[in-house]
């Protein structure tokens, strides 16, 4: 047994060789800042360092959820915000995909896809700019139709009530093209003798859509459902960074980002390390969860 595993070894050795840097960006940037999460339990001073700092236990946690008036509302921030992309965000490059692979002009279909992509290539500031711009209660697109309406001019960005509707959108618009990729690759992978099939059977473009190209993206659907629940209680700061202000905290202030003001801003190490702690078992034990529902479903999970 020992031998077949050598002689697998050197017969693959050229993708090893592929996998070796991707192994130590983990090792180096992932795993060995792991012990970093220690501070969490001490009242870490910079000048004293991990091992000599005051351990408190369990305090910071304690803290977060006794001594924090705003703790339960960055909770409920940071899950709106996460089953919000779930229900609509998560759904939009599948049914994407769908479409795009019923167009049968293969220009219009390339040229779709080309404009469904562009957003994913510009970093969050820019998206963040263009949607502030487009949104401005004096010069935006936005408000300039409403006002051809009849409808007086919103200011979306001071409006608590609008913030989740314009991060949803925008994180839609900016993932949707690229997020389209792995399900047209599973599509790519199904076998066109069973569309033959379902024509013979009687079966409409619907129907075949329905139980063969959905069925055949599937197992690549469970799989990232199983990493996006994972984050339920993690989402990108930068882009809530850069939309937010004071006035709309009531919506928009997440976890990552009282964690930013707290740790970096306020330089409370020991506390925000331990609020990322939290969220971060917390995604652990969902992405678990999630993986054994979906193991039972038989149509592929993480491990």
């Amino acid at each position: 047994m020992r031998k077949e595993h050598w002689r697998a070894l050197r017969r693959d050795q050229a993708l090893y060789w592929l996998m070796l840097p991707g192994i130590l960006f983990y090792i180096v940037f992932k795993y060995v800042p792991m012990y970093g999460v220690l501070i969490s339990f001490q009242n870490y001073s910079i000048g004293k360092g991990i091992w000599g700092s005051e351990w408190v236990g369990f305090k910071h946690f304690i803290d977060f959820f006794t001594r924090t008036p705003d703790a339960w509302q960055l909770i409920r921030n940071t899950l709106l915000l996460n089953v919000y992309e779930l229900l609509f965000a998560f759904p939009a490059p599948i049914l994407l995909a769908l479409l795009l692979n019923e167009l049968r002009v293969v220009l219009f279909r390339r040229f779709i896809q080309t404009v469904s992509y562009l957003p994913h290539f510009l970093s969050t500031v820019v998206i963040v700019g263009m949607v502030v711009n487009f949104l401005s209660p004096s010069s935006g697109i936005v408000n300039h139709v409403l006002v051809m309406l009849g409808i007086e001019p919103i200011m979306f960005m001071a409006e608590p009530g609008w913030f989740r509707t314009i991060y949803v959108a925008s994180e839609i618009w900016q993932t949707l093209g690229w997020g389209t990729i792995l399900y047209l690759a599973a599509i790519a992978g199904v076998d066109p003798t069973l569309y033959e099939a379902a024509r013979m059977d009687g079966a409409n473009r619907f129907q075949q859509i329905r139980h063969i190209t959905f069925v055949g993206m599937l197992p690549v659907v469970i799989i990232l459902l199983v990493l996006n629940l994972g984050k339920m209680m993690e989402i990108g700061y930068q882009k809530i960074i850069l939309l937010y202000n004071p006035t709309l905290y009531d919506t928009a202030d997440v976890i990552n980002t009282f964690v930013y003001r707290r740790g970096l801003i306020n330089a409370d190490f020991s506390f925000a390390a331990a609020v990322g702690l939290f969220q971060a078992v917390i995604g652990f034990v969902l992405v678990v969860a999630a993986n054994k529902l979906a193991r039972k479903t038989a149509h592929g999970s993480l491990w």
